[in-house]
């Protein structure tokens, strides 16, 4: 079934935002509207947003739960600033999303919730449907929950299981205005509830019901079309940031030739990737869900010593707790990577919303000269190959790898061109043969600088490392100052001699400009963006935009020279920036912070780009 009007504009993006109560569904409305544009060909980039409560307070501002969606016939960086289309299901949703809406935005509004209770527990003071607050808007006022009732009364369901499917007349509404099918749809449904019939028949008649009921009231004045992107061939799907980070680990395992051990304690926004990896027992994976934080990452620990990739998910209170650990994997030089999925802090601080909060501790936070690798994912795919990048660099080089990602990054979704494995990098861990007779704990590669790795119960390769300090080479305790310093030494130089081995710091834009804007980890698509925008109206920038930042790339002083004037943008107080300052100080920097616990916006970029521009 699909929408038939003889006007149908074609859109080059757009822009939906789904907003409600918390259990009215709206991250799963978004899901669903989001696969749909998958099969579409579209490229798209979403943003889920949802209070931390796990009952958020019903009909309140504090408790609406929404997803948006940004999709498009070009290449889709952000999840789009303002919306087009907004479906608010209650006026709390109606309320908390009017700044997050352009000024002729389409409202979609389910009449039926607009009553006097909840107009007060959102706090109006008259209902926006008809005091004209709202003049300028195509306002849609549609009685979705009657409706929906009313589509499924034949099924003989209860008033409560059956306004459970409302988000699904919504989400018909919304496949006819964009001309989409409901047959994928359908078949979700299908499959999802497949031990409960009814269930499938009733979200099939509501959402077939909202698709005709947008088509009969004619409250269009037109449909809207949007062509496929010009993506290369290959399998696709829509993939979160935690479910490629997953991907990226299993492959990494694979590569490797090595079992993959993820210890971890659950904790927003990283459980899923927990969750992902006990699903694929055959891959030789073992997931461990610990009783603590403290315990999943020194579990981990031991499975590195026992030879399997080693991976613990967090995120930053749980970082803290893992603190004292790195330290042990530091000093006995073994591979271990944790994925820290970033959220706004200190302490329990904002779970469901997202920052770039934890570089400082990912740098500095263990006892003592404890340096490792640390880099971040610039986005929601782009978490598949950094956490591939991370097994790689940790089992190469013989230390532990952050992985920073963000709870943008892994909540947000885009659409993923499913690589072979084969085609990805070899993983070559070091690995000691049996019976070698040059074996020492700590015998290092005289070019990597890294030890080797003795997989216990290896004929001939008894051994002892620990969290004393060592020896170099025989690996017995030492208290030797001379060699706690070269120890020291040489954990920070095999650490910098990554460098080597990473990719050397692209610009993107223009090489010739005298501003160069600078970030890291998840706000590459947006700064890319503003970056690209402002070079179509004429303006000459460039972006330098950082998945390595311990160590940095080598020719990270060279780009910064070409520059008059680097402004860094970051979504905290600056941790980078002054990064920044202490590694490479022979520059000026400015810098641009945001922490609200939300990501830039593009034009919030644009304008701060351009103030420095004709300054």
């Amino acid at each position: 079934m699909t929408a038939k009007l003889d006007r149908v504009v074609e859109l080059d993006q757009a822009v939906i935002r789904f907003a409600g109560d918390s259990g009215d569904g709206m991250q799963l409305t978004g899901n669903l509207f989001s696969d749909s544009t998958a099969f579409a060909g579209n490229d798209f980039a979403t943003f889920p947003d949802y209070p931390a409560e796990i009952r958020a307070p019903q009909g309140t501002v504090s408790g609406v739960s929404g997803f948006q969606i940004h999709f498009g016939k070009t290449d889709i960086h952000t999840s789009g600033d303002l919306a087009d289309v907004l479906v608010a299901m209650n006026p709390a949703s109606l309320k908390a999303n009017m700044r997050w809406i352009t000024n002729e935005a389409v409202i979609i509004v389910d009449t039926d919730s607009f009553i006097e209770k909840n107009l007060v527990k959102a706090g109006y003071e008259s209902n926006p449907l008809m005091d004209n607050s709202l003049s300028g808007h195509v306002v849609v006022q549609a009685p979705i929950t009657t409706l929906t009732r009313e589509a499924v009364k034949e099924l003989h369901i209860d008033n409560k299981s059956a306004q459970k499917s409302k988000n699904m007349f919504a989400l018909g509404m919304i496949f006819y205005m964009f001309n989409r099918t409901l047959d994928r749809t359908n078949k979700f449904f299908e499959t999802k509830f497949a031990k409960n019939p009814l269930v499938v028949e009733a979200n099939k008649k509501v959402l077939t019901s909202g698709f005709n009921f947008a088509h009969t009231i004619e409250a269009f004045a037109n449909t809207f079309t949007i062509k496929p992107a010009s993506l290369e061939k290959g399998v696709y799907r829509n993939v979160t940031g935690n479910l490629a980070t997953a991907w990226g680990l299993l492959a990494g395992a694979e590569r490797s030739g090595r079992k993959l051990f993820l210890g971890s304690y659950p904790i927003t926004p990283a459980s899923e990737i927990l969750q992902e990896i006990s699903r694929h027992k055959q891959f030789s994976a073992i997931a461990f869900q610990a009783e603590d934080e403290i315990a999943g990452v020194v579990s981990t620990i031991g499975a590195s010593f026992a030879g399997a990739v080693p991976v613990t998910s967090t995120s930053g209170p749980g970082l803290s707790l893992k603190s004292e650990a790195l330290g042990l994997a530091v000093i006995a030089e073994l591979p271990l990577v944790v994925v820290n999925v970033q959220r706004g802090g200190p302490s329990t601080g904002l779970p469901t919303k997202s920052e770039q909060s934890d570089l400082y501790q990912a740098l500095f936070g263990r006892n003592g000269e404890a340096p490792l690798i640390v880099m971040a994912a610039q986005s929601s795919s782009d978490c598949f190959y950094s956490a591939y990048e991370a097994v790689k660099l940790s089992l190469e080089h013989m230390t532990p790898v952050i992985l920073l990602t963000d709870g943008s990054l892994a909540n947000g979704s885009e659409v993923f061109r499913i690589p072979k494995v084969a085609s990805l990098a070899d993983i070559n861990p070091p690995i000691v043969e049996a019976n070698d007779p040059d074996f020492q704990p700590y015998r290092r590669d005289p070019v990597k600088l890294n030890r080797f790795w003795a997989i216990p119960g290896t004929e001939g390769l008894r051994h002892r490392i620990g969290g004393l300090e060592k020896e170099d080479g025989s690996g017995n305790v030492s208290h030797d100052p001379l060699n706690h310093e070269k120890m020291s030494a040489l954990r920070e130089a095999k650490v910098e001699k990554v460098a080597d081995y990473i990719p050397e710091l692209e610009i993107e834009g223009d090489e010739d400009a005298d501003l160069l804007v600078v970030g890291w980890g998840g706000t590459h698509g947006v700064m890319l963006t503003a970056l690209e925008q402002l070079r179509e109206e004429g303006k000459s920038i460039g972006m330098a935009h950082f998945k390595y930042i311990n160590p940095l790339p080598k020719n990270t002083a060279a780009v910064f020279a070409k520059y008059k004037k680097i402004l860094v943008c970051e979504i905290n107080k600056g941790q980078f920036v002054n990064y920044l300052r202490m590694r490479l100080p022979e520059f000026k920097y400015e810098q641009y912070n945001k922490i609200q616990g939300l990501p830039f916006m593009v034009k919030e970029l644009k304008e701060k780009f351009s103030e420095y521009l004709s300054s």
